[in-house]
């Protein structure tokens, strides 16, 4: 009997753990809206969304580079502190270079995006190959891919007006889809426990 009851009662708890994992809960809904309502901000608002995500890669920069340096300074006794002075350094260099300069580090981070863009790319296409079931996709990813990075590189000054704010929108646009759908649950994962029991 006490058996019987032991098994009924994990399949209940096997089942109300299926129930409840596939459920979202109004935080979840609240924030995929809010995320998506920021996206489509950002989007509409692209070349501001910019100017704001160059300063704040720049203050982050300069932020990460002194916690390096302090973390060099603190474990000095250690020894192999070296990479984190290299480390440290650049990055306190190149944060106080981008808030300087702010039009030279956008240029700068657009140029790279448009390369990394161009290099994706071609490596999708060249590694199309070795995935015969879905090649098109790869193909197909790999040329658009391809087509932006040479619509960054030579559209380089009108890129880097838009193109961090552009690349921040679809970011957030896209979290915010994926908070919403991501934790759907799979339907007929909600179904009534049975007990089930054996004679004693």
């Amino acid at each position: 009997m006490f058996r019987a009851a032991g098994a009924g009662m994990g399949r209940r708890g096997q089942q109300m753990t299926m129930n409840g994992a596939g459920r979202r809960s109004g935080w979840d809904i609240v924030l995929g809206i809010v995320l998506v309502v920021v996206g489509l901000l950002v989007l509409a608002n692209a070349a501001l969304a910019t100017v704001v995500s160059i300063f704040f890669i720049g203050w982050a920069a300069v932020i990460g580079g002194i916690v390096l340096l302090v973390q060099a300074v603190v474990r000095r006794k250690e020894g192999s502190v070296w990479s984190m002075i290299v480390g440290g350094a650049v990055l306190l260099v190149l944060g106080i270079f981008v808030l300087r300069n702010p039009a030279a580090g956008l240029v700068t981070l657009t140029l790279v995006a448009g390369a990394l863009f161009l290099v994706v790319g071609v490596t999708r296409i060249a590694m199309s190959g070795a995935v015969p079931e879905g090649r098109w996709i790869v193909v197909t990813s790999g040329v658009i891919s391809v087509l932006l990075g040479l619509l960054v590189l030579l559209n380089l000054t009108t890129a880097s007006v838009l193109l961090l704010g552009i690349l921040l929108g679809v970011q957030t646009l896209l979290e915010g889809v994926t908070v919403l759908v991501a934790r759907r649950g799979p339907a007929g994962a909600v179904s009534t426990p049975r007990t089930t029991g054996a004679p004693a």
